[in-house]
């Protein structure tokens, strides 16, 4: 497994990631390719959101990748929080495609997220989840997660906040 950049190669794998996410918000949602021009003109604007343009803070993504090249998930390591990120969303978002859950795929994941951030000089990073998902905070926790105190979103959800020093 490895971590890669989102590239015009990524295309297709990325399409059938989606397609297999389903129809509920994909997560991370920077990765959302939905009403973009094509491709091309997405990965344009990911690079400006990296940048740090309009809304979106400075920020690295990238994607899993297998041996026979499918991703299995996707990373979005923001450099600086705001207000939100502090609170509810955190440095480091992924996800796992659903059919390869269970696998170890995000310890692994958050593993080498958590390296990324280092070798950007990152000393202390956030990372939250829902409550409710168990999954999650034990791969956090598993990842050596320090947890604090929880926030509640707009809607109600309860997030579940973990410290990391690096």
């Amino acid at each position: 497994m490895r971590l890669v950049r989102p590239s015009m190669e990524w295309e297709n794998e990325h399409r059938a990631y989606v397609v297999e996410w389903g129809p509920k918000r994909l997560i991370p949602s920077g990765f959302e390719i939905e009403g973009f021009e094509s491709y091309e003109v997405y990965l344009q604007e990911l690079s400006k959101r990296e940048k740090g343009h309009g809304k979106w803070l400075p920020c690295s993504n990238y994607l899993l990748v297998n041996e026979e090249n499918r991703i299995l998930g996707m990373l979005d390591i923001r450099h600086e929080l705001n207000d939100f990120l502090y609170r509810i969303g955190g440095h480091i978002g992924y996800s796992v495609l659903p059919s390869e859950r269970r696998r170890g795929y995000a310890t692994y994941i958050l593993a080498e997220a958590l390296h990324k951030c280092r070798e950007l000089g990152m000393d202390k990073v956030l990372i939250t989840c829902d409550e409710d998902n168990i999954g999650s905070a034990k791969v956090i926790m598993n990842n050596g997660g320090i947890e604090d105190h929880s926030e509640t979103d707009a809607d109600g959800i309860v997030k579940r906040r973990f410290w990391f020093n690096l």
